[in-house]
């Protein structure tokens, strides 16, 4: 990894630095930079938390009595204890009181081009009387409703309105099946589902009610299932046990007060998939979810009023629940997608950003990797100028990708807020600032309030080498456990050093402060003793003209331990040869060295993914071992497991 000043591939200029809220958050308590502000943010969390939530301007029912309460040890945190608020209220109730109703809070465009928008008052009587029905409907505090939605307005509508009851929401990603949404529904014994009667995806109806009406049908909890009518089609009805929304909503009032909950009262309850067993529920409560989305969109995204908010995602993902909430926070315009990048055609996503005028844009490297084959003028051809920061989260960027996303759509004059972390985070554990230089791939460091380091396998600190990365002090948004299995999330999380969180992935600081993510440490490559992270390899093949995008995995070998076994997607004009295959495996000889040469270099017609666009490698490996994939209940293409299998 090079750290020569030439990798700087942008600095920001002191417009930048001036406008941005974290440059005014330092100055305003007197910190002379970046570094003193994250070291104080991890030495004196109780003056940090207070700072940023006084900052933020969120309002309590009642202040809390302190900040943090370790008593338990540093896996079981009870975070602003004593205090008492609501995420609906600082959202949505807030911004109304202060004035702002009439500012837009949500535009939706949908799959066929369809767009609404609501302003924040007007959000206000819609979250309003969902929850005045929810609440006829028998919901309470503490009580368990999934979300089974494309993100739509009342994706976020339902969400706001779970949390304004005290009731603990559970989103479902709209292209799952059956068996996934039925495995979250039991696992959190959901009293209420709400759905819709189908959505647009490519142009085709996606059968949502049906979807639901299966997995309810193995959810004896489910009492009651409210439906959304997005298309106004026939669906199996069910008397007694359906509702439509727009006629329980018709009947409820247009004011329900927010309830005050305890900071540390879950607020969802969102899955994330294991490597084997079943999902693994990770508790996200109304306080630490709350003010954790709003200090990350804050400080590095440099959210605020009269920004307008997107990012290319699902509400089953971390990031759906996390933009909506946090730019809802922060005042913003939260633009919401039902669609695909690529359809109707593949500008969709850029003439979105022109349509829109989206200032904050947010999107998965591979959806990146996905675009470019359809060339760098289709970004060109709309108007990008309202956009000021682009971000990205979901994997590791590869250089070629990121140097298109940056030069292409970016114009070279925007930085990238690289950003990772995980669902059991609620956001992010290092990211990058609007006023710091970048270098390609990179993070500038760890987000203030999360005291990050990267450990090596005697669980010392490391510079210039690769190592796990992990978490030494515990912070507000930290799962309060995973969904009524303590066991699983300390053994998961805490079990490897005592007091340290070890998050699962490979980093890397360089010599220069910058930090690397390298991957999934359980996707770790050992070849004859040379441990290196897949996606290194990847950016080797990605950065050949004929790849689009490539997966690769380790394999059992007796004399080295592991073999390195390649998965390429080929840019359309390119076909499979000998040729190539070979042309492939030395260059990454050449870049990487000769014990790292593949064993084998596949083609393949498609490789198993997430919605978010994020490649599974573990179902790569295990497609290709014929062994069993585990939970697959995240794969948008699960077809593609089939694809792995018979690549050559």
């Amino acid at each position: 990894m090079t750290t020569e000043t030439s990798e700087i591939i942008w600095r920001p200029d002191p417009a930048v630095v001036e406008r941005a809220r974290i440059t005014r958050l330092m100055r305003a308590h007197q910190v002379a930079s970046l570094a003193d502000l994250q070291r104080r943010s991890v030495e004196d969390p109780e003056w940090y938390w207070t700072t940023v939530a006084r900052d933020l301007g969120l309002r309590w029912q009642r202040p809390p009595d302190r900040v943090l309460d370790e008593s338990r040890g540093p896996a079981w945190p009870t975070w602003f204890p004593g205090g008492l608020l609501n995420v609906s209220d600082n959202c949505v109730d807030r911004h109304v009181d202060a004035g702002r109703g009439d500012r837009p809070a949500l535009i939706w465009e949908g799959d066929d081009g369809a767009t609404r928008t609501l302003t924040y008052r007007e959000l206000q009587r819609e979250v309003s009387r969902l929850a005045g029905a929810l609440r006829g409907l028998g919901v309470g505090e503490g009580d368990r409703v999934g979300i089974f939605l494309p993100l739509s307005p009342e994706a976020a509508i339902a969400a706001l309105a779970c949390a304004r009851l005290g009731a603990v929401y559970t989103p479902c990603f709209s292209g799952f099946g059956a068996a996934a949404v039925a495995a979250r529904l039991q696992d959190c014994e959901a009293r209420l589902l709400i759905t819709a009667d189908g959505f647009l995806r490519r142009g085709q109806v996606v059968p949502l009610k049906e979807t639901a009406d299966e997995a309810v049908a193995a959810c004896p909890s489910v009492e009651t299932v409210l439906v959304s009518r997005r298309l106004g089609r026939a669906v199996p009805w069910r008397p007694g046990r359906d509702h439509w929304w727009h006629e329980r909503v018709a009947e409820a009032p247009d004011a329900v007060a927010p309830v005050a909950v305890d900071a540390d009262r879950p607020c969802l309850i969102i899955y994330t998939s294991g490597t084997t067993g079943r999902p693994k529920g990770a508790v996200l409560t109304q306080g630490g979810f709350l003010v954790k989305a709003g200090n990350d969109y804050a400080y590095l995204f440099d959210v605020g009023e009269g920004d307008r908010l997107f990012w290319l995602t699902d509400l089953g993902w971390l990031m759906g629940p996390l933009v909506i909430t946090a730019g809802l926070l922060l005042g913003a315009t939260v633009v919401l997608f039902e669609g695909t990048p690529d359809y109707p055609k593949p500008d969709r996503l850029w003439s979105l950003v022109a349509r829109h005028r989206i200032t904050v844009f947010g999107i998965s490297p591979t959806a990146v990797r996905g675009l470019m084959p359809h060339g760098p003028e289709l970004p060109r051809r709309h108007d990008l100028g309202s956009l000021r920061i682009l971000g990205s989260t979901g994997e590791p960027w590869n250089p070629e990708p990121y140097r298109w996303f940056f030069e292409h759509v970016g114009q070279g004059r925007l930085p990238i807020i690289n950003y990772s972390g995980g669902t059991e985070i609620s956001g992010g554990i290092v990211g990058c600032f609007p006023i710091t230089p970048l270098k390609p791939c990179s993070f500038a460091g760890p987000v203030p309030g999360m005291a990050a380091d990267v450990f090596d396998e005697s669980g010392r600190p490391v510079r210039g080498q690769v190592g796990e990365l992990v978490v030494t002090r515990p912070w507000p948004g930290m799962t309060k456990g995973f969904w009524r299995d303590p066991t699983r999330y300390e053994e998961t999380y805490w079990s490897r050093w005592p007091g340290v969180w070890v998050h699962g992935d490979w980093a890397l600081i360089d010599a220069d402060g910058f930090w690397f993510i390298h991957g999934r440490s359980d996707d770790t490559l050992k070849v004859a003793g040379k441990r290196v992270g897949p996606a290194e390899v990847e950016s080797v093949l990605v950065g050949h003209p004929a790849v689009a995008e490539a997966a690769v995995i380790g394999v059992p070998h007796e004399v080295k331990g592991e073999a390195v076994v390649c998965f390429v997607l080929l840019k359309p004009g390119h076909e499979p040869t000998e040729a190539l295959r070979q042309e492939l495996a030395e260059r990454v000889v050449h870049d990487l060295g000769k014990a790292l040469r593949p064993e084998r270099v596949l083609f393949a017609r498609d490789l198993p993914r997430t919605r978010s666009a994020k490649i599974m490698r573990r179902v790569v490996r295990a497609a290709y071992l014929g062994r069993d994939p585990g939970d697959l209940s995240a794969l948008e293409n699960p077809d593609a497991v089939r694809a792995v299998a018979e690549a050559r």
